[in-house]
């Protein structure tokens, strides 16, 4: 292998255990809802709360990072540019996160001042980490960066992936430059922290994933170059059409003009369809060339990657985001049912994915088969289905009872915690919570026993010869 697959199986490693954490503070958070004296003055909600939101960002950055790692060097017919630096920064951002975890953990909270934002935590959601870690961020994304753009110039091959690649990484570094200003004007500091939210992790990650699924699709199935680079085309013009007028409908209720209730409610819905369409073309594509995809476990996983970004990034984010909805809906658990299901479908599925081909690709397996991925897939899948329609439930509960007839005073949000549909719902997300967290131990039980197990199979029948 190349050493930056080899840096691509560090990253994907990384990325699944901050996976694994990410899983253990969900159910953590999700026991406090049913239990809301759990860990009292011990291990507060928040916390648990914000150990969950970071893990899913930096494990899925960690995962495209290790996806492009991988898939680069076949792209461009020689080793990527600069491969000792990114290896350096492979463990800053490792040691990074782990001194934020530990802050998080045992520090938790901080006064009011400046040596709080940069050493313990801004307080800003989704991007809590203090900012001497986010300048630590932004040099493994510059370093990312310069990795790229290196090795497209030193190579004669220069695709249309790689240049879209190149085009996303200049929004991908200059937006998460949102996580430093501290704004005293609430409705700027939401109005530009959404452009970090929505525009970085919602417009340059679907890009950045649909670099990643191309490249997987002609691994997997042998797809032609031009079926997913025009794919491709068509998403970068839906996102730059779509994707910042989109981000109007998180401007409802900050004090922007009510022009952005029309233009966020329409737009917001259509980023999602090129990539579906991308992998329902690659599987129609290579069944009238009657090509077969070796690896069972990232077709399935790809499969769940498009039909999943469709329906939660697009299904469950336009049936809230219409202004008239959205009145009721925001900021309930209507939207936590739709953030699971948008950043599942439309990301974790796709980094599974690419890790079942790395798998593949450094055991030297091309077909991989059994019953632990099946088992894994089923037990992710219908963990996940069962948290978001529990999450659903009770989100709906909210925006009916609390919101539109309790006219969301404080009153009604207390009567709200005992109405059987929102406990019901908690109760619901928390159980398929476990069975979620079960698919994940099956997973990590299947990538690390792939090769060795297959060898034990294989070896069973010339022993018994021998004998």
């Amino acid at each position: 292998m190349y050493r930056s697959q080899r840096l691509a199986l560090r990253y994907l490693t990384a990325a699944m255990v901050l996976f694994g954490l990410m899983v253990v503070f969900g159910i953590l958070a999700s026991i406090y809802y049913v239990h809301p004296t759990f860990l009292l003055n011990t291990f507060n909600f928040n916390t648990a709360k914000i150990l969950h939101i970071n893990t899913l960002i930096i494990w899925h950055l960690m995962g495209f990072f290790g996806a492009v790692y991988w898939f680069l060097p076949g792209e461009t017919g020689r080793e990527v540019e600069g491969i000792a630096l990114a290896e350096i920064m492979f463990w800053v951002f490792c040691a990074a996160v782990a001194i934020v975890a530990a802050v998080f953990i045992f520090v938790q909270y901080g006064a009011s001042d400046e040596f709080s934002m940069w050493f313990i935590n801004q307080g800003r959601k989704y991007v809590e980490a203090p900012r001497w870690a986010a300048i630590g961020i932004l040099a493994v994304a510059l370093v990312f960066g310069y990795n790229v753009v290196a090795s497209a110039v030193k190579s004669t091959r220069r695709s249309g992936i790689l240049m879209v690649l190149i085009f996303d990484l200049i929004p991908l570094v200059v937006l998460y430059l949102d996580a430093f200003p501290a704004m005293t004007d609430m409705s700027k500091d939401l109005f530009w922290w959404w452009w970090l939210v929505h525009l970085w992790v919602e417009a340059t990650w679907e890009i950045l994933i649909g670099c990643i699924m191309a490249w997987a699709l002609m691994e997997l199935l042998g797809t032609s170059r031009r079926v997913v680079e025009s794919w491709l085309y068509v998403e970068v013009a839906l996102v730059l059409g779509t994707g910042i007028l989109g981000l109007g409908h998180h401007y409802f209720w900050i004090g922007t003009p009510g022009y952005w209730l029309g233009i966020g409610g329409f737009f917001s819905a259509l980023e999602p369809l090129p990539l579906l369409g991308m992998v329902i073309h690659a599987i129609y594509d290579s069944g009238t060339r009657h090509l077969r995809a070796g690896n069972r476990p990232a077709l399935y996983w790809t499969l769940a990657e498009a039909f999943g970004n469709f329906i939660g990034a697009g299904v469950w984010g336009f049936m809230m985001t219409l202004p008239q909805i959205n009145l009721y809906s925001h900021g309930t658990q209507w939207t936590a049912s739709h953030g699971h299901f948008a950043f599942w479908g439309a990301y974790s599925c796709g980094v599974i994915a690419v890790l079942y081909l790395a798998v593949a690709g450094s055991r030297e397996r091309k077909a991989l088969d059994g019953r632990a991925w099946k088992w894994s897939f089923a037990l992710l899948n219908l963990g996940m289905l069962g948290m978001v329609g529990g999450l659903l439930v009770a989100g709906m509960d909210q925006a009916f009872f609390e919101r539109a007839l309790g006219g969301s005073t404080w009153g009604a949000f207390i009567a709200l915690q005992h109405r059987p549909w929102y406990v019901e719902g908690m109760w619901t997300r928390m159980g398929f919570g476990v069975l979620f967290a079960a698919g994940y131990a099956m997973l990590m039980y299947d990538v690390l026993t792939i090769g060795k197990r297959r060898r034990g199979e294989a070896e069973e029948p010339l022993k018994e010869a021998a004998a």
